[in-house]
């Protein structure tokens, strides 16, 4: 998700990646709305009636939305070591990951476990406070990493994108130096040959059919995020191999949809796509992980735009719609998952029609979210720190009242 800002001296900000990020981030809402209608997944709340479109369509947003956030928080992270050294960094990380994720933890993520036992069996009259402490009972797992904890009913949930996020940036700070020499090596080769761009669909192919895919991370292998995290770092923000994605982006948004129609058989009608080991299902998950790369590639491309000179500098890229909304990113992910179980959970017995019932949690789940993040996150110190963002603005310092002059001296 990119937890912050930042740029490199010198260089303007990049609004199309933050008007993708939270184009994401509002779209898990419609997402994980559409999932209460969905035979396939183990979602907390079900609908009684279900179809299996929603797994369709819900393919072509796996496919890359989540991978596109932590490209992104690898460009962040980028800038991020330029300022700050790669220990600065990985304590800011800490930080501004660590803090949130033990808040939302702690208090978000109890509730759609919750409310999961309650959907399941009407008969299950447990008092909320009663199960909070059940929730927080773990034991050690450090064979799941970086899940090191696990319980009966503990889960970090939907933010396990914070936890894999918050790993790599620790996992990546030691070694960045380096990757950062040689990715300088790299950019101006793949400035002469855009083709070579297509180079990390094939371990991100393999990754994903020799590990399996993972359906509590979105379709994909947690360390298939990885690369796309490092590529964000090495080289997304170079002005060479921007050059070079956007002359690529067509004719490797053409190949991705191939690659992806090539999944369809596998999913559709094959052996488990996620985990068997049979030819087929190792078959449909190197597609799925190359057409993901291809798509990812795509859209930073044909969203990418050469800067046009101005002739006073700029303040800041973007709408102010959109600058608010990548400063609320990572706040509106951590919020945004409870409030769509919860109103779920109050929607599901309505005698009205799926479309209206999806409608409905979308509606009020974005309604709650963003007056959540405005009345309750954005204008507190503290709720700003616990859901990891930085101090807001200080109020201008108030004038002192000016003193009258003195009196002029008598006349001698």
């Amino acid at each position: 998700m990119g937890t912050d800002a930042e740029r490199p001296a010198g260089t303007g900000r990049r609004g199309e990646l933050d008007a993708l990020r939270a184009l994401v981030v509002l779209g898990l809402v419609f997402f994980h709305s559409a999932l209460v209608f969905s035979p396939d997944d183990d979602f907390y709340v079900k609908n009684p009636r279900t179809t299996d479109a929603v797994t369709v369509l819900a393919g072509f947003g796996v496919v890359w939305a989540m991978p596109v956030l932590f490209l992104v928080a690898g460009l962040g992270a980028r800038h991020s070591i330029r300022r700050r050294g790669a220990g600065g960094f990985a304590r800011e990380r800490v930080l501004r990951l660590g803090v949130p994720l033990v808040f939302a933890t702690l208090v978000l993520c109890p509730l759609p476990q919750w409310l999961r036992l309650r959907a399941a069996d009407p008969g299950y009259d447990e008092p909320y406070g009663r199960f909070w402490p059940r929730f927080l009972t773990v034991r050690p797992d450090l064979a799941d990493f970086p899940f090191v904890l696990e319980g009966d009913h503990f889960e970090t949930g939907h933010l396990w994108f914070v936890v894999l996020l918050l790993a790599f940036c620790l996992l990546l700070a030691p070694v960045a130096a380096r990757l950062a020499t040689a990715a300088e090596r790299v950019a101006p080769v793949l400035r002469r040959r855009p083709a070579l761009l297509l180079l990390p669909a094939l371990p991100l192919a393999a990754v994903n059919a020799l590990l399996g895919m993972e359906e509590g991370f979105a379709g994909w292998n947690r360390w298939a995020y990885l690369l796309f995290l490092l590529h964000g770092f090495a080289l997304a923000d170079d002005g060479r191999v921007r050059e070079a994605t956007r002359r690529a982006a067509v004719p490797v948004g053409v190949l991705g949809l191939v690659l992806f129609a090539g999944t369809a058989p596998g999913f559709v009608a094959g052996d488990d796509p996620f985990t068997a080991r049979t030819p087929s299902a190792l078959g449909t998950r190197a597609l799925f992980g190359a057409a993901g790369w291809c798509w990812v590639v795509a859209i930073l491309g044909l969203l990418d735009r050469p800067a046009r000179p101005r002739t006073r500098p700029e303040r800041g890229g973007g709408t102010a719609v959109l600058r608010y909304l990548a400063l609320a990113a990572l706040p509106l992910y951590v919020l945004h998952q409870p409030v769509v179980v919860a109103f779920a959970y109050g929607v599901v017995g309505w005698p009205a029609p799926m479309a209206v019932k999806y409608a409905v949690i979308v509606a009020a789940s974005l309604a709650v979210i963003l007056l959540v993040y405005e009345y309750g996150v954005r204008r507190s110190p503290v709720t700003r720190f616990l859901f990891g963002m930085r101090p807001g603005p200080r109020p201008p310092a108030a004038r002192e009242p000016s003193k009258p002059d003195p009196p002029l001296p008598p006349p001698s």
